[in-house]
């Protein structure tokens, strides 16, 4: 069972980037993902959650990222993505993704597996 967060990178201000959840050991369809973010100095915060239906009412965005940042599935790819756009200074972290591989609604009861994180660094 492993997750993958993949996609960060360097970019200006006012840029985008998409980041990626991947997948292996098991259908990530089935279950809710948490996005999470920890920048330099700071405790780690959650960002969004996806249920297994990303248009169902428990799945979120945090008020800092609403209207900047979306998600969706392709299950076919066994994969969630976070698209992040109008990046700010303030966005800069480390970005993990997580599961309980048991529930499908949002938030999970706990979050149990964690994929590496990727590194966003949002700066001109």
């Amino acid at each position: 069972v492993q997750l993958q967060a993949s996609g960060g990178g360097l970019v200006q201000p006012g840029g985008s980037l998409r980041l990626s959840c991947t997948a292996s050991g098991f259908t990530l369809r089935n279950y809710a993902i948490g996005w999470f973010r920890q920048a330099p100095g700071k405790e780690r915060e959650g960002v969004s959650c996806i249920g297994t239906n990303e248009n169902d009412d428990t799945s979120y965005l945090v008020d800092s990222v609403k209207g900047r940042f979306t998600f969706s599935r392709d299950n076919a790819k066994n994969t969630v993505y976070l698209q992040m756009s109008s990046l700010k200074p303030e966005d800069t972290a480390v970005y993990y993704c997580a599961t309980d591989l048991y529930s499908s609604s949002c938030p999970p009861l706990r979050y149990d597996y964690w994929g590496q994180g990727t590194q966003v660094t949002v700066s001109s």
